[in-house]
């Protein structure tokens, strides 16, 4: 499945993306080192190789269990979204995570990547409602929720183990009921009617 809206697309993570996934990892290392999942010692858990990590998310994806996803900007790999812990039975839920290249980021390509996801969850896939969870420290990425419209709905203790220690979460999420039109299409009328607000203004003054 590929999703595609201006410039921005999500498709599937390939063992394909291997050289490029690193060489942007690489650079980014000091940008995303601070909200990276990590695993307790305790756990016994040994870092994975690329190859690893995307046999599991291919596996997972196959189970129904994850939607794992590149994101490209005018076809070049810019970052990653995954939808996780998909749900069914009485909850339709999953989670969406996602990282970008400090060099993309602040241009609103995560925000319409994240709309595309959610709208894909609410239609194709059948899901009911969808979570973020985030370190209230993470100021780029509460923008993103914020500008979608999800609304926090909790605060976790000591969630999830991130850059070596146990991390508060800020958890938002949405509901087919929040988006009744679809989240990009909410997206870009936000968007328009910022837009005409800013040229009235400008035309008064």
């Amino acid at each position: 499945m590929v999703l595609d809206s201006a410039g921005v697309r999500l498709r599937p993570i390939t063992q394909a993306d291997r050289h490029t996934w690193r060489r942007v990892r690489q650079a980014n290392a000091g940008w995303l080192g601070p909200w990276d999942a990590t695993a307790p010692a305790s756990s016994g858990a040994q870092p994975r190789s690329f190859a690893a990590m995307v046999r599991a998310m291919r596996r997972e994806a196959r189970a129904g269990r994850q939607l794992p996803f590149v994101i490209e900007l005018d076809g070049r790999f810019v970052g990653q979204l995954t939808v996780s812990n998909v749900l069914r039975g009485s909850a339709q839920f999953a989670s969406v995570g996602y990282w970008v290249d400090e060099a993309y980021a602040g241009r609103g390509i995560v925000t319409r990547a994240v709309a595309m996801a959610v709208d894909h969850c609410f239609g194709p896939v059948g899901l009911h409602r969808v979570e973020v969870a985030i370190r209230p420290e993470n100021h780029a990425s509460l923008r993103v929720v914020e500008k979608l419209g999800f609304a926090q709905v909790g605060l976790a203790p000591r969630y999830l183990h991130i850059d070596g220690e146990w991390r508060d979460h800020r958890l938002f999420a949405l509901t087919q009921e929040d988006v009744p039109g679809g989240l990009l299409a909410q997206l870009e009328q936000r968007r328009a009617e910022g837009a005409g607000d800013r040229s009235s203004q400008q035309s008064q003054e």
